[in-house]
């Protein structure tokens, strides 16, 4: 690996807007250390992928300070310059239902809260050091049904998104006077694999772009989020969802 050359820690990589995220990362010279619960997927072929990645399931909190040891293990210098949480998860009912509050029981709550928000408050408090060291970032994908009930997302996926932008704002208030920024951002409808049935109704109803979010686009926030571009920002959560808002 060349001297200097920044690394970024993805959680939720193995597709969507994670794996669009990878791969533009890695075009602009980044080391890129990847986990999700699934093992190395082979289409994953950009280089140097497979011995980058680290199999957790965050929905089991024992296993952080596994997950931890195994990053710091893998950072030359000690240093982490990128710590983007894009694991998420939103289950669904039968039928691909939406699941609200009388439907979701108390074991959907603790999977949904750990692997969408206590995780990613864990990784963060245990990598500090590592980020201090890089003066480094902190990305958070929250979601637009953080912010209104939305039509496919369940209750415990809105709470824990909404939850995620109350932790980045608590992060860059208390991260900030050691040089690591915290910010958010809220993807709207994006062109992904597991797109609801009744999404393009959904995007001609209501958001004025009429068409939906490409990953890359998602991505490219991230990236400016983790760059000397966004240097004064802190504690922002960034909508991408062509103007989705009413």
């Amino acid at each position: 690996m060349a001297e200097g050359k920044r690394i970024m820690l993805l959680t939720g990589a193995s597709r969507g807007i994670g794996h669009a995220t990878v791969k533009l990362f890695q075009e602009r010279g980044w080391r890129i250390l990847t986990v999700s619960r699934q093992p190395f997927a082979e289409e994953c072929a950009w280089p140097a992928a497979r011995e980058s990645h680290i199999q957790a399931d965050l929905s089991d909190l024992d296993q952080i300070e596994g997950l931890v040891r195994d990053v710091r293990a893998r950072l030359p210098d000690g240093r982490l310059h990128a710590l983007v949480n894009n694991a998420g998860i939103s289950p669904k009912g039968p039928g691909g239902a939406r699941l609200g509050v009388l439907a979701s029981d108390a074991a959907t709550w603790t999977q949904v809260l750990n692997v969408n928000l206590v995780s990613t408050a864990l990784l963060a408090r245990a990598l500090l050091p590592e980020l201090e060291a890089a003066r480094g970032s902190i990305v958070s994908v929250t979601s637009i049904a953080g912010s209104r009930v939305h039509p496919f997302a369940g209750v415990a996926y809105a709470a824990s998104k909404a939850g995620l932008a109350t932790l980045t704002r608590e992060l860059a208030h208390e991260f900030g006077a050691r040089g690591v920024r915290a910010n958010a951002i809220a993807p709207g409808e994006i062109q992904t694999a597991i797109l609801s049935p009744g999404t393009d109704e959904l995007v001609a109803k209501e958001v004025p772009m009429g068409r939906l979010g490409h990953p890359r686009e998602v991505a490219e926030t991230i990236h400016f989020l983790c760059t000397e571009a966004s240097s004064y920002i802190n504690g922002a959560e960034i909508h991408i969802n062509g103007g989705q808002h009413a």
